[in-house]
């Protein structure tokens, strides 16, 4: 499945935010690339490139590139409900993502390849595609031949994030997917309006 694989501290201090984790680089260099990334005098944006950059952000903070992230804000867009809200939602549904969020994975890239590499589980049957969405109910787990992987150990062992909107078993290396978190439970410093604004041009 293609994905960005290019540079991310670059990124992040294009954004100016540490999207893509804790990174040292970032926090040297917490200014945005390039030759003049250092002045204090750069021009005022557009509103098309404040929209521009929030979706931008989004993409790269979820890892979905522009195509799929498209198609997700038309499915927002068809559903009943606030669409940025909802675009969210489908973003923090994705397999991927709910695996990053258990603490399966320290990174979302990381949670990626270990769907990838079928080492995860929906209720009971493996699952290798890292979009997959998941619905209220799903259970999430790690496959019993992987239960033994260190990295994944090790992930568990440093995650001390709590979701309201999802449960874990550490005895058994799984995960509810409880609900479908609401706006306030997903913590990402997104500004969904401004891509539902892009978006409706």
């Amino acid at each position: 499945m293609a994905r960005y694989t290019g540079p991310k501290s670059k990124i992040a201090r294009k954004f100016g935010e540490a999207i893509f984790g804790d990174d040292k680089s970032f926090e040297k260099k917490n200014y945005p690339p390039g030759q003049h990334g250092n002045n204090r005098r750069r021009g005022k944006k557009s509103e098309y490139s404040v929209q521009l950059m929030e979706k931008q952000k989004a993409k790269y903070t979820y890892g979905i590139l522009e195509k799929q992230f498209r198609n997700l804000f038309q499915t927002a867009k068809r559903k009943e409900g606030v669409a940025g809200e909802i675009l969210l939602q489908l973003c923090e549904s994705r397999l991927d993502n709910v695996v990053y969020r258990m603490g399966i994975s320290p990174t979302r890239s990381g949670a990626r390849q270990l769907v990838s590499h079928r080492h995860i589980t929906v209720n009971g049957e493996l699952v290798n595609i890292p979009s997959y969405s998941l619905k209220a109910g799903d259970v999430v787990g790690v496959r019993e031949k992987s239960k033994s992987l260190q990295s994944i150990q090790d992930s568990l062992a440093a995650n001390n994030a709590v979701y309201e909107w999802i449960s874990w078993n550490s005895e058994k290396k799984e995960g509810t997917y409880v609900s479908i978190p609401e706006r306030m439970q997903i913590p990402e410093n997104i500004k969904e309006q401004l891509i539902v604004e892009l978006y409706s041009k």
